[in-house]
Order: C-alpha cells, then sequence, then structure tokens
C-alpha cells in the first residue's frame, strides 16, 4: 500500500507537483503551437514574450493565488491569460511594455475568476483555502498579510504590485487603468493605513 510508505501530506504534495508539473508543459507545448503562426515582422516581440512567459510561471501564479486564494483557479487564469497573450501578441508595441501588458491580461483573468465564482456561489465548504504557495523571496508573514487584506481591494492590488511585484507606479497605472497620479494617492494612502493597522493588532514595535 502506499500508505506504507508515504504520509498523507507527502502524497498531495506529490499530486500538486504532478498538476504543476503538467501546467508548465502546456505552455511549451502552445509555444511551438503559436509558432507557426506569427508574422515575421512581429517575431522577435514574440520571441520575447514567450521568454518572458517561460522565466515568470512562478510569479504569474503567485499573483493568481494572491487574488484566487485557489490552486486550481490560479493555475487556470494564468493558463487563460497565457493563450489570450499569445492570441494577441501582435497589439505589444515594444518590448519594455510586455510586462505591464501580461500583467493586466493576467488580473483580468483573475477578476473574471473572482465573478464566476461569485456568480456559481458556491458551498461554505468549497472556499477553504488550500495551504499558501510561496516562491522563494516572497515569503510574507500571515499577520501583516492579513492586515493588507483588510484594505480595500484597489489599494491591495496597488501595493501588492509596487511591493511583492516590484513594478513601477507607471507599469501599475497601465495595468489597473488608473490614472499616475490615483495611483500615488491610493498607494501613500494605503501604506498609512496599514502602518497603523499593524501597530493597532501590536505586530510594529515604535
Amino acid at each position: 500500500m502506499i500508505h506504507d510508505c508515504f504520509t498523507f501530506s507527502e502524497i498531495f504534495l506529490f499530486f500538486r507537483f504532478l498538476k504543476l508539473f503538467r501546467y508548465q508543459k502546456n505552455l511549451y507545448s502552445i509555444k511551438l503551437e503559436a509558432e507557426r503562426c506569427v508574422p515575421a515582422m512581429k517575431k522577435m516581440l514574440y520571441e520575447r514574450l514567450i521568454q518572458y512567459i517561460l522565466e515568470n510561471q512562478d510569479r504569474f501564479y503567485r499573483v493568481a493565488y494572491s487574488y484566487t486564494r485557489h490552486q486550481e483557479d490560479a493555475l487556470d487564469a494564468v493558463q487563460s491569460a497565457v493563450c489570450k497573450a499569445l492570441e494577441s501578441h501582435e497589439s505589444i508595441k515594444n518590448a519594455d511594455a510586455i510586462r505591464a501588458w501580461f500583467y493586466r491580461i493576467l488580473i483580468n483573468e483573475c477578476l473574471m475568476v473572482l465573478k464566476k465564482r461569485k456568480r456559481m456561489m458556491p458551498n461554505s465548504d468549497d472556499l477553504h483555502q488550500e495551504e499558501v504557495y510561496y516562491e522563494k523571496g516572497y515569503d510574507q508573514d500571515d499577520d501583516i498579510e492579513k492586515e493588507l487584506d483588510n484594505l480595500e481591494f484597489d489599494v491591495q492590488e496597488i501595493i501588492k504590485l509596487r511591493f511583492f511585484e516590484e513594478l513601477s507606479l507607471k507599469e501599475i497605472s497601465c495595468i489597473t487603468g488608473l490614472n499616475l497620479n490615483t495611483v500615488k494617492t491610493k498607494l501613500y494612502r494605503g501604506l498609512k493605513q496599514l502602518k497603523e493597522h499593524i501597530q493597532e493588532a501590536g505586530l510594529w514595535e515604535i
């Protein structure tokens, strides 16, 4: 019996790895299939997009999970974003715009997942959050993350994109569709509120 050799936790992690591995293989399959349809003059930007996607899969999953809080939904959101990005790659203006352009697609896919979930109105058991996936360099403190979740949704989004994903304010403005001054205002107000909440919770010694 398999339980004689492995704990339930080890079995769960093994199957989780298989899911992520299949997802990675799908990205390479999409790459090979789409390459056949790329016009020559767009080939360089297309190859840059492919390279960017392949090099940042873990980062994209992490962002999607921060929105959906569910592994399967996060994987689906990333895969949908990749497909849409490859289908509409000709709309990329230049290589420097790839990051913000792709993040906007990804976040829109995450929001679509949340809207769909809300319409389905699942039972409370279905909302059970899985163990959080962490990437090296992204080990957030659970208490601080909880305080961050208490902020307005768009403020959370801006703070996460600015400090966790290290995007510029200009890129965040492009991704969220907010003008630059609004992004700055929401960021600074959100940081002030977050600091106050952390201090009130006794998580930050003054």
